[in-house]
């Protein structure tokens, strides 16, 4: 029954034309040669008439070129890319009919020359690249050097602008600062001493982050950041920097965990004599921060809709990769939502 709709549709865009099925055919599906001229009528006759492909048709095309995304985040240790991954999943099950093929590269941390390496591993075998990058001039040069060689990138959760990527897909880091702020400000009133607990100044997101918590805090001038650690993502790191960070600094009155290892983070500030506990805001919505909530320890949280991020990302790809289509923008963002127990 598809096929003799795609039959009738192929063959009423011929008449109007005034050209062969055959010619509308090699036109809109470049079988062969067709005159510029034509072509242009042909796909505008197309587009009017609202013609879309068989998608049977179009499944058997692709599964036949084999397309293959390969996913490279740092996801070893990060309960945060358990989410984007679970939405990645969910896409590329729904385009299995199109033999469509999601390899995951996983690393932990951000170390440049092991993101490196899993680049190279990759060349050769992929037809589109989904990177969390690291910031940084080599990684950057690797993924130009992708897309000359014509696969297609989407940058997701970090981005890294001074590429060619041809899309990034993630959450508006500077306004997620600013936003940690202003929620602070609303918890604690005018006055702040404020501990910050980031995962990397390698990641542009990151360093967003903060720059958008201290542009915020320029309207605050009873509020101040004690110090800025760096915990790599990691919870074992998190628990001694904070500790650390604690003890150096007993009147810290607010704790802002700007990415991941929250839970080592919590741990450290649970040791403090409850009365003495800093106001503590974190990022996203992962198990172990969820418990951190229900112990009254993190007061609320930031949400940027990590499903939503893998499956736009897995989407993206796929329509450049079996319908062909450019993404119709360069940023797919999503918003700040503050979150507390009673409506995660």
């Amino acid at each position: 029954m598809l096929e003799d709709i795609y039959m009738v549709t192929m063959k009423k865009i011929a008449e109007l034309c005034g050209v062969s099925r055959g010619t509308v055919d090699r036109a809109l599906n470049g079988r062969g040669r067709v005159n510029a001229e034509t072509a242009a009528m042909i796909k505008k006759m197309a587009e009017q008439l609202g013609y879309e492909p068989n998608p049977a048709g179009k499944a058997l095309a692709a599964r036949k070129n084999h397309p293959v995304i390969g996913v490279l985040l740092p996801s070893e240790g990060n309960a945060f890319f358990d989410d984007v991954i679970h939405g990645m999943d969910r896409a590329a099950a729904a385009y299995a009919i199109y033999g469509l093929t999601v390899r995951y590269y996983p690393m932990k941390g951000y170390n440049v020359d092991k993101q490196l390496h899993l680049m190279e591993q990759m060349k050769g075998k992929v037809n589109a690249l989904i990177i969390s990058p690291i910031d940084d001039a080599r990684i950057a040069k690797a993924i130009d050097d992708f897309v000359d060689a014509g696969i297609f990138v989407v940058t997701v959760v970090n981005d890294i602008k001074s590429s060619k990527r041809h899309c990034y897909v993630g959450s508006d880091y500077f306004n997620g600062g600013e936003t940690a702020c202003a929620l602070l400000h609303a918890l604690l009133g005018e006055q702040a001493k404020v501990g910050i607990v980031m995962g990397s100044r390698q990641v542009l997101g990151h360093r967003e982050r903060l720059e958008g918590f201290e542009h915020r805090m320029k309207r605050l001038p009873g509020f101040s950041i004690v110090d800025v650690v760096e915990n790599g993502d990691d919870e074992i790191c998190s628990y001694e920097r904070t500790k650390n960070l604690l003890d150096d600094h007993p009147d810290i009155s607010a704790m802002f965990l700007l990415a991941a290892g929250v839970y080592g983070a919590c741990r450290a500030i649970m040791q403090l004599p409850e009365g003495k506990r800093p106001v503590t805001i974190a990022f996203d919505s992962v198990p172990s921060t969820v418990e951190m909530m229900r112990q009254g320890i993190v007061k609320a949280i930031l949400y940027q809709h990590p499903v939503r991020q893998g499956r736009m990302a897995i989407n993206l790809a796929f329509e450049y990769l079996v319908n062909g289509r450019m993404p119709d923008k360069k940023n797919y963002i999503m918003k700040n939502e503050i979150r507390l127990l009673e409506n995660l």
